[in-house]
């Protein structure tokens, strides 16, 4: 079987970490390579009122994945799609996920569909 790849967005970690059972077989896939941007992991460690169980829980799935660090072609990126796409009021998070899947030629696994649907220099991949 093929390798597959996915930029999993933070609402795909958010899941697993909530327990939903398609996301644990996701990431026990082994045909598949999953990557996640260093602002899906910020994203999740910033979370106010973090206990320390929950941030060891977040590491540890963190380990599942390899966090791909805003590089500076994805902060270019991140520029460039926030300026073609101001009228659709991209968020900077959501910009530079996308900016992330766009330079590393990654689908986009993710939920929040309307946060990027109408950016045309990605690819979104259907939900298992």
């Amino acid at each position: 079987m093929a390798q597959v790849s996915f930029l999993l967005d933070t609402d795909i970690l958010v899941d697993w970490l909530h327990g939903r059972p398609w996301t644990k077989e996701l990431l026990r896939a082994k045909n598949t390579n999953l990557y996640c941007s260093s602002v899906t992991r910020k994203e999740l460690l910033s979370k106010p009122g973090l206990r320390d169980r929950e941030r060891r829980r977040v590491l540890s799935l963190m380990r599942h994945m390899r966090v791909l660090v805003v590089d500076q072609g994805i902060a270019a990126a991140t520029s460039e799609l926030l300026a073609k796409y101001a009228s659709h009021s991209l968020q900077v998070e959501d910009a530079l996920i996308a900016a992330t899947a766009w330079q590393k030629k990654l689908p986009l696994l993710t939920r929040n569909r309307k946060h990027y649907e109408f950016i045309a220099e990605i690819t979104l991949a259907d939900l298992p």
